[in-house]
């Protein structure tokens, strides 16, 4: 018998204050919303207090962005994955943004552990444009603690709907992936960030200059030689980067997505306090 948590949340504008309305089923729900870069951009933690995933579980995030309205959702910790005994787990989370929307889709790492059946999926329906900065940190085992990642299944799809579908699978007996050239290269950390428009996407003149923002971080990274930025289509502008710890991947994503922010809509970094906590 696994956990089922179910949340719902739809962003509005009330005048010049973005609201949300959300509605919870089992162990998902957010903390109160937060204005520290005034009302118009409303700041929400996920929390899940079991604190970590296991076989049979499922957890879904529906949420809404009426026009106008501008979210940033993060949460406390790393979400876990943790051994499973035949059933597999499944995270969904589902966004879909009117015109003139802004999401930004900020979560803590995610944690493969050893013999996880894991199903990790996100899903980005955009109307024309609406505009999205998100990322996905995977750390694959726990090598400090002397667990790799060895055994289990980790699949993994982010989907712009129409547009974009980047899907993957890891097991843990796979060396190939895990160990050759090719694949991660004995690195346990791999981060992906991304960013998207709606409709027809970013001009040529915004998708160069994302591109050129994102050079410059990476350029300037100890993560340099093992990360990249391209943009697969004029919608969405993709980095990756291979690390072997956590912290120097989430350093690199969180100065990425200060610099698209900057691109994008002019705005200051603002990193959620709970970061810092």
């Amino acid at each position: 018998m696994g956990w089922h948590g179910h949340l719902r949340i739809d962003y509005r504008l009330d005048g010049e204050r973005c609201i949300a309305l959300d509605r919870h089923h089992g162990p998902l729900r957010v903390l109160q919303r937060l204005y520290p870069e005034g009302p118009g951009i409303c700041h929400h933690v996920l929390v899940h207090p079991p604190g970590g995933i296991v076989g049979g579980d499922v957890l879904e995030v529906d949420a809404t962005l009426a026009a106008g309205s501008h979210a940033l959702l993060t949460t406390p910790g790393a979400t876990r994955f943790y051994r499973s005994a035949g059933e597999r787990a499944l995270q969904r989370v589902a966004f879909d943004l009117a015109a003139g929307t802004r999401l930004e889709w900020l979560p803590m790492e995610t944690i493969a552990h050893r013999g996880c059946l894991a199903d990790n999926r996100l899903q980005l329906r955009l109307a024309p444009g609406a505009e999205a900065i998100g990322w996905d940190i995977l750390a694959l085992g726990l090598p400090a603690a002397g667990e790799a990642f060895d055994a289990g299944n980790y699949a993994q799809r982010v989907e712009l709907d129409g547009v974009w579908l980047d899907a993957g699978v890891v097991n843990g007996g796979d060396t190939v992936l895990l160990d050759g050239p090719c694949g991660f290269a004995g690195h346990r950390v791999l981060a992906t960030m991304w960013c998207a428009a709606g409709g027809a996407g970013f001009t040529a003149a915004r998708r160069t200059a994302l591109l050129e923002a994102a050079r410059e971080v990476i350029d300037a990274d100890a993560l340099a030689a093992t990360a990249g930025v391209t943009s697969p289509h004029a919608p969405v502008v993709v980095a990756r980067v291979l690390a072997d710890r956590v912290e120097p991947a989430m350093a690199l994503a969180v100065k990425l997505r200060a610099a698209w922010r900057r691109v994008l809509w002019g705005l200051e970094p603002n990193p959620p306090r709970i970061w810092r906590t």
